[in-house]
Order: C-alpha cells, then sequence, then structure tokens
C-alpha cells in the first residue's frame, strides 16, 4: 500500500480512525491490483484562515516500514521568508558619482593609457594617417577662411586708432604679437573642436551603443590602440601646422586691409611685425596648439567611448564634448599664457 501524509488537514472526515495522534492524515491508495476496490471518503470544506505567510513544501519519498513500499510524504519547510539584512545602511552604500565626475575620471584614464601606448610603440599607424588626413588636410579651408576674416575685423578694431595716434609703424608689430600668442592657436582650437571634436565623439558613441567597440575586443583588439591613439596623435600633429597656416593668413588679410584701406603700407607692416616678433612666439604658439588639440581630442573620444541611451545619448555626448573642450581650451590657454608670457613686455620697444 501507498501512503500520503499531509501536515495539515483541510477536509473533515467523518471516519475518525483515519486521524494520527500527531494530527496527520492517513490515505489508503490502492495500487493497481486492487483498482476494482472503491475508497469512499465523506466530508465538508472547511474554511481557514492564515496569519502566516504561505509557505513552500518540498516533496520526498522515505521506505515505510510497514509494508516495505515507498510511501510519498509532504513536509513543510522552514519559513522562506529572509531575515532583513543586519549589514548596517551606510550613507555611500547607494551613492553613484555624477555622471560628468565618472567621466571626467576616464578621461584621465584615457589620457594616460594613450601616454604609456604611444611610449610603447602600440600605435596603428595606418589608421593613424587616415585620422591625420582628416584633421589637416580636410579641415585647411575652413581654419583659413575663419582666419581671415578674423584678421580682418581685428585690423578694423584699432588700425584706425593707431593710425590716429600716430602709431602706424607699430600696427605690423601689434598684429603679429596678437595672431601668434593668442588668436591664431585658439581661433584654430576652436574650428577644429567644433569640426573633428564632434565627429570623433559621434562616431565613438554610435560605436558604443551599437556594441562595435565589445565586437572589436572579441576579435583581439584593443579599443584604445586601434580608435583612440590615432586620434590623439593626428590632432596633436596637425593642429601645429594648421595654426602655423592660420597665422600667416591672418597677417596677410590683415596687411592687405590696412594697406587698402586705412593707407598703411604693407612694407611698414612686415617690418614692424619682423621687428616685433622673436622665435619664442611661435614656439610658444605651436606648444598652445598641441596642448589643445590633445585636450579636443581626449576629451572628445572619453565622450564618446563612455555614451551611454541609443541615439539620444550620442546627440548629448557629442554636444557636451564640444562644450566641455571649448571650456577646457579656454582654461589651458589662460594657463600657458600666464606661464610663457609673465614678464614678457619688451616686444614693442624696438618698434
Amino acid at each position: 500500500m501507498q501512503t500520503a501524509s499531509y501536515l495539515h488537514p483541510f477536509t473533515y472526515y467523518s471516519d475518525r480512525s483515519l486521524f494520527k495522534p500527531d494530527g496527520c492524515v492517513k490515505l489508503q491508495i490502492p495500487y493497481p491490483s486492487q483498482l476494482g476496490r472503491k475508497v469512499l471518503l465523506t466530508g465538508r470544506p472547511q474554511t481557514c484562515k492564515f496569519l502566516m505567510p504561505k509557505q513552500q513544501t518540498r516533496l520526498f519519498a522515505v521506505p515505510n516500514t510497514d509494508d516495505g513500499h515507498p510511501s510519498v510524504s509532504v513536509l513543510e519547510d522552514s519559513n522562506t521568508n529572509h531575515a532583513p539584512n543586519s549589514e548596517p545602511e551606510t550613507v555611500l552604500r547607494k551613492w553613484s558619482p555624477p555622471r560628468y565626475m565618472w567621466r571626467g575620471f576616464s578621461a584621465l584614464i584615457l589620457a594616460g593609457q594613450v601616454i604609456v601606448r604611444t611610449l610603447r610603440g602600440k600605435v596603428h599607424w595606418r589608421n593613424t594617417l587616415q585620422q591625420l588626413k582628416r584633421v589637416g588636410p580636410n579641415s585647411v579651408g575652413v581654419c583659413l577662411l575663419t582666419s581671415a576674416f578674423v584678421g580682418m575685423a581685428f585690423t578694423i578694431q584699432f588700425v584706425r586708432e593707431f593710425t590716429r595716434l600716430g602709431l602706424s609703424r607699430a600696427v605690423g608689430g601689434v598684429l603679429a604679437l596678437a595672431f601668434s600668442r593668442e588668436l591664431s592657436p585658439v581661433i584654430t582650437s576652436i574650428v577644429v573642436a567644433g569640426r573633428i571634436g564632434s565627429a570623433f565623439a559621434a562616431e565613438l558613441g554610435t560605436m558604443q551603443v551599437s556594441e562595435q567597440t565589445d565586437t572589436l575586443r572579441v576579435l583581439g583588439a584593443d579599443p584604445v590602440d586601434y580608435l583612440v591613439t590615432p586620434r590623439v596623435i593626428a590632432t596633436c600633429i596637425a593642429l601645429p601646422f594648421l595654426t602655423l597656416m592660420c597665422f600667416t593668413v591672418g597677417m596677410a588679410s590683415s596687411a592687405l586691409l590696412a594697406d587698402g584701406i586705412y593707407g598703411v603700407s604693407i612694407n611698414i607692416i612686415l617690418e614692424s611685425a619682423r621687428r616685433a616678433l622673436t622665435s619664442w612666439d611661435i614656439i610658444s604658439a605651436m606648444i598652445k596648439s598641441q596642448a589643445f588639440g590633445a585636450i579636443i581630442s581626449i576629451v572628445s573620444c572619453a565622450w564618446g567611448v563612455t555614451t551611454m541611451g541609443g541615439a539620444k545619448g550620442v546627440g548629448e555626448s557629442t554636444t557636451s564634448a564640444v562644450v566641455i573642450s571649448l571650456v577646457g581650451i579656454f582654461i589651458a590657454d589662460f594657463v600657458l599664457s600666464y606661464c610663457f608670457f609673465q614678464g614678457v613686455g619688451d616686444s614693442l620697444k624696438n618698434l
């Protein structure tokens, strides 16, 4: 015979011989050979209210000592309700840093990785040349056009005042110093940040949300070596040359405008510029442009690889990368100008 036991009876049976002293109900279930016999149970439903939570049960078989056949028993498990966590709640446990903070840390880490990989020679040169062509020759037109009009606007602002004061021979030196120390590096960097930095952030952000960077890892390629390092190297190399070209075009446009409108000869402007300029002015302009290029590329790549949220996240990362790059350019310009030109004021005495 097979015996089934349940610890909580839910049916009232008229035959009290079925009850065990411990409160269990013993039901005799016939084997197939005894299917001809009928087992009649009479009872009525009984409604119960439970104040305890629902408990899980488990089914297992134990040998029956009466007839040697296995019996199926349903026993209650212990209460599965987990006790409240005994660990004390701390203030920083559920705190997560703001997005701009961990993006800033990621930019610093990315800059360190780029420096280490460049020193070790882990550079994808083919990709670097492609990015160099993109940053350099493809950006020449917009940079030169911007520099020419900025130079003409700058000439209109003060050349007339200088000629009224009889300082026409100082016009070339002032223009040369203004363009070499400040205008050419900053204007070129702003144009590159708007054109190249936004493209870097959008490309890497799209690759991040579409899991293409994970594909590179699966294929055994490091995304930093293949995507980030070439862009940083290309920007740092191309930006100084763009700055020199913008300086030349800005000076030429200013000289032409001063000669054509205000009557200041081009020869006077060029001679004044030659006397005022020193080699350190050109070197400092190239150093500043390299620093600006590193800021643009690292910020754009860091904001790109930390993009989340699909197309909307890509747009937000691109906008934020350009804004942060411009702010970083202005801050770095102040710091470098303070370091390079503190105490320098004798250039115009030679005019």
